[in-house]
């Protein structure tokens, strides 16, 4: 996977005997045990060289290094039972041709102790990793994953280890992977020759995003001399010129232990893992000199201006208005670590929220739509920069930007900043180490991995709270110290890049024609002999990827290894202000409180319904009671983790046809602001202001903008929400709040001249949404603070209004659930009752459509969705289980592997959906010809117990995913789902056989059997067209 990480701002000794029992390490927490390691002490090859306690992540730091290799190590000791490995190496490629990009895929692909195909996609399948990936970034590639079980991270790791080190880079597999030329219909040689490949397409795909175009270009231009002036992901007309030969070599000078670091976190033995790393890797190695040092940057004399082409943006809202223009500065090395803390926090207050000067001068002066992409602070290079602009210009307007950004940075250098801006920022810092994710391992290797790849010190960067007093201190001593980075990094740098991009009627024409050439070049060249070449080796290709695969050579856990019950959440219930369920539920959350509410749309006009998805976004941005919509985001920003509103559509457990409409309020605070954040939802409620209309229009411009460039990233959602629109009545709720619908409607209303009529609608819905009628909420925190968090709700719900008169639901069937919740001790006898109101429609009829959605990419994104059976039947359990089964032993292979596409798979929905998929796809009808011959796979029951057991093991490996402290509760809050229901279908996953599998693909997926929708987005199509049951878009 090609990644442009972005390191966020914010994450966001004694000696010792070895042999000490067991049971006495048990009780100590990790970052308590790993305190005893000693600077010089020698463990299985590695030398300790330093160990750091950082309480406010309540983890030690314990470095090493690799005696005979030098291998860098880091340790994150925390008690946190989803423990993270992660080997990273530098990567400079000094051409185009994808080159670490296409290695990142093929030593995945098998290796000497592994040698089997697609050993990494196998794994998958026969563990419970909470993660699994690769990534290629600028400069570095990194393989992290993550599990909770100690065997499956022994055998993940070994499994890593040989495909970094020992890979067996097949020519075959380069073909597949990277690119390779091949008969269109690969068993016919009469058919042209074109280029396919997986990483060939998935760039394809990636340079169809304008945002990661422009982003990419910034990058190149401002930092020419070396290895970031080039396309690490590789550029699709490059890729062509990258041999076999070239990949080994680059293998074997940047795959070394000598050019590597291993992070390991977690509560499991550091030791387990140093012998691990030590006996089945490093100790084949000797130390090299890696020749992977990137130079400076050398610094311009004046600035520079570049101007670049892209593709037309089809939902663009104003067809004049799509340039993008941005004014980029280079700043210091990133290796500087309290330098580049600052120049992140400077970052921040110049761009973000509505407070800052570039959200004044630029998102305000209605000359564009949105920031330019890559907006702030960019710590992923060597050097980090910052860049501001606006995309959604129009083309004249490009001089009247740089004079706006010019005119900032002056303003910005006389003024400096609000006291209360510096404090917010530095608050939502505090928050954010104090909220429990439960992927902190994952986000700290990606925190570290750039700063340690120009060897700077990852431990000092852990130590964030260190960075806010010396940043406290600096303000102090000197009040002028942020306008004084201003001018020396801003207005008097000379390293600075203005670049543009406009689009180009013609330009994927143009890329195709230049993809032609090449073509014709690469093919004429060709002598006959290596013509019939091709022609065998595309044919034995096929032969390697239809054959079945012996994988007894790769470790497994067993479905016996998974814990057959899950820990029952603790919740409570009570009414507040008489009759309104509040969800209580004791975590420790580490002083954060977590606030949620679900009101009802049940009485909502049909008319006002479209506009719901826009008046989520807005409401808490526009200002409430006597705060404006700056003072708004500012005292959210002081007091509260962010408050967020968004549509809730929930199918019921039990009935397809049964659904819950509402909207979602979503908050978090220190626990001493709970007063301040709950005043603030009470002002949002009772006084939402409708009067800013300048801000408004600037709101939905971007509202609209965010939703165009998401298209190339989301286009196999936007395929699969259409396709299933009309199989249940909820879908076309889902298609009208976050389909193309959605897309399609914002766009209007950012072309719209006058905007005051959906303004007005506003109050209208606030009138429906905003009361205490149909409300419920839930709170999670540590019990010493539930008493207070009940009085501050209570305080909330009395004090928001009630509707005058009983208002009818706009649609009649009502249906009334309860999910009971048995009270813990004997405070309370009776057991309380939440009660949902769901919608019925008894009329309903589900019926076929299949739409095509022209957009000028040139790959499609496919959806093709059948309506199978809610969550509570037991069939869905099958029909989970076969849907793993067949991504992972027959879509994987026939849609990625032979047909080139990015990705592609099935899925069970929670709303009984069945979902076949596939992502920046060469194909379009093969592909659904391809679902179809999975189907016929499926009945035909052409697989063994040990596929069930590894489609089980993955299936579990979702289901006990980790649960962070702030959403325990929240299936039961927001879906209605038990425990109890959770544990009965766990039962029915565990009881899935083979017979039960053929028995759901024919009576579900067969053609004939259900209901079934389909949607293809992507470039023009021939037999699409010709096809009337067609609905073109």
């Amino acid at each position: 996977m090609w990644s442009r990480y972005r390191a966020a701002a914010g994450l966001l000794s004694r000696g010792r005997s070895l042999n000490q029992k067991s049971w006495r390490w048990k009780s100590v927490p990790a970052n308590e045990r790993a305190l005893l390691y000693r600077v010089g002490e020698q463990i299985h090859g590695f030398t300790v060289t330093q160990v750091t306690a950082v309480p406010e992540l309540f983890l030690t730091a314990v470095k090493l290094s690799h005696d005979t290799t030098g291998a860098r190590y880091l340790h994150v000791a925390r008690e946190d039972s989803n423990n993270l490995f992660s080997l990273q190496f530098r990567t400079t490629p000094m051409d185009s041709t994808g080159v670490p990009h296409i290695l990142e895929h093929t030593v995945l692909c098998g290796s000497q102790q592994y040698p089997c195909r697609d050993p990494f996609f196998k794994m998958l399948n026969r563990s419970l990793s909470t993660f699994m990936n690769a990534f290629t970034a600028s400069d570095y590639t990194l393989y992290p994953f993550s599990t909770q079980n100690p065997k499956d991270f022994r055998n993940l790791l070994s499994v890593y280890l040989d495909a970094a080190f020992f890979p067996c880079l097949r020519q075959l597999d380069f073909w597949q992977e990277g690119w390779r030329l091949e008969h269109e219909n690969p068993t016919d040689p009469q058919t042209p020759l074109i280029f396919k490949g997986v990483v060939f397409n998935e760039m394809k795909g990636a340079f169809t995003d304008n945002e990661r175009v422009f982003a990419q270009h910034l990058q190149n231009k401002l930092l020419p001399d070396h290895t970031y002036g080039v396309v690490s992901g590789g550029h699709p007309l490059s890729i062509p010129d990258l041999t076999w030969e070239q990949l080994k070599q680059f293998h074997a000078s940047h795959y070394h232990p000598s050019n590597s670091r291993f992070f390991t976190y977690g509560n499991f033995p550091l030791e387990h893992h140093l012998k691990q790393i030590h006996e089945e890797a490093l100790v084949k190695f000797e130390r090299i000199e890696s020749k992977t040092d990137i130079p400076k940057q050398k610094i311009w004399e004046k600035p520079q201006e570049h101007h670049i082409t892209c593709g037309l943006d089809s939902f663009a809202s104003d067809p004049s208005k799509q340039t993008t223009v941005s004014v980029s500065y280079l700043l210091t090395d990133i290796t500087d670590i309290f330098e580049t803390f600052t120049l992140s926090l400077l970052s921040s207050l110049l761009v973000d929220g509505p407070n800052s000067p570039f959200y004044k001068a630029l998102i305000e002066s209605g000359v564009g739509t949105d920031f330019s992409p890559d907006v702030g602070f960019n710590g992923s290079t060597r050097e980090a920069y910052f860049s501001v602009g606006l995309q959604g210009i129009a083309e004249r307007d490009i001089e009247t930007v740089k004079q706006i950004i010019a005119r900032t940075v002056d303003e910005v250098i006389t003024k400096g900043f609000e006291e209360d801006r510096i404090e917010a920022l530095l608050h939502k810092i505090e928050i954010q180490l104090k909220h429990q994710s439960t992927s902190f391992g994952l986000a700290l290797t990606s925190y570290i991995a750039s700063c340690w790849n120009q060897d700077g010190d990852p431990v000092e960067l852990l130590k964030i709270a260190d960075k806010v007093s010396q940043f406290r201190q600096c303000l102090k001593e000197n009040p002028t110290f942020l306008q004084e980075k201003v001018k020396m990094y801003f207005k008097d740098n000379p390293h600075r890049l203005t670049l543009s991009m406009s689009p180009e009627e013609d330009y994927y024409d143009k890329q195709a024609k230049l993809e032609a050439e090449k073509l014709k070049k690469k093919v004429n060249a060709l002598s006959e002999e290596e013509k019939t070449q091709i022609f065998e080796k595309g044919l034995e290709l096929i032969d390697l990827q239809s054959k079945p695969q012996d994988t007894s050579c790769l470790p497994a856990l067993k479905v016996s290894d998974i814990e057959p019950k899950i820990p029952f959440t603790v919740l409570e219930t009570t009414f507040a202000a008489d009759e309104v369920p509040v969800q209580y539920c004791s975590q420790p959350t580490n002083g954060v409180v977590y606030f949620r509410a679900v009101s009802s749309l049940n009485t909502l006009p049909e008319e006002l319904k479209p506009y719901v998805p826009l008046f989520c976004n807005v409401i808490t941005k526009l200002g409430c009671g006597a705060l404006d919509y700056r003072e708004q985001a500012q005292r959210i920003e002081l007091k509260t983790g962010g408050m967020s509103v968004s549509p809730h559509i929930i199918p019921d457990d039990s009935h397809l046809d049964v659904y819950e409409q509402g909207v979602l309020f979503s908050s978090l605070c220190l626990d001493r602001n709970l007063p301040d954040m709950m005043h603030l939802w009470s002002e949002i409620f009772n006084n939402p202001r409708f009067e800013e209309e300048e801000h408004f229009r600037v709101l939905v411009k971007k509202t609209a903008q965010e939703l165009s460039n998401g298209i190339p990233d989301c286009g196999h959602l936007y395929a699969s929400i259409r396709a299933s629109k009309n199989l249940t009545p909820s879908g076309e709720l889902q298609e009208m709040f976050s389909g193309m619908d959605q897309v399609k409607l914002m766009k209007r209303i950012a072309e719209m001249p006058d905007i005051k009529p959906i303004l007005r609608k506003l109050p209208r819905i606030k009138k429906y949404l905003l009361n205490s009628d149909n409300i419920r909420c839930s709170v999670n925190a540590a019990p010493q603070q539930m008493s207070e968090a009940s009085k501050e709700i209570e305080k909330f719900l009395k004090g928001i209004t009630r509707s005058k008169k009983e208002r009818k639901p706009v649609r009649p069937h009502v249906i009334e659930k309860s999910s009971e919740v048995r009270p813990v001790g004997s405070k309370m006898l009776s057991s309380l009752q939440i009660t949902r109101k769901l919608i019925n429609d008894p009329t309903f009829k589900p019926c076929p459509m299949k739409t095509h959605f022209v957009l000028p990419f040139p790959v499609n994104y496919i959806g093709e969705c059948v309506r199978t059976v809610p969550y509570t039947a037991t069939d869905y359990a099958s029909l989970r289980i076969l849907a793993r089964l067949m991504t992972s032993k027959f879509l994987h292979r026939e849609i990625r592997e032979k047909g080139g596409a990015y990705g592609g798979g099935a899925k069970l929905s929670h709303n009984g959906i069945f979902t076949f998929y596939s992502y920046r796809d060469p194909n379009s009808l093969a592909t659904l010809k391809t679902f179809e011959k999975a189907v016929e796979w499926a009945k035909s029951g052409e697989f063994t117990q040990e596929d069930i057991d590894e489609a089980k093991l993955a299936v579990f490996a979702a289901v006990d995913a980790p649960i962070a402290p702030s959403d325990k509760g929240m299936d039961h809050f927001l879906y209605g789902i038990s425990d109890e229901m959770k544990q009965s279908h766990r039962e029915q996953l565990f009881a899935v056989n083979k017979d039960n599998l053929v028995d759901v693909a024919n009576e579900y997926l067969a053609v004939g059997k259900s209901t079934r929708g389909l949607a293809v987005l992507g470039p023009e199509n021939t037999d699409i067209t010709k096809d009337p049951s067609w609905v073109k878009r």
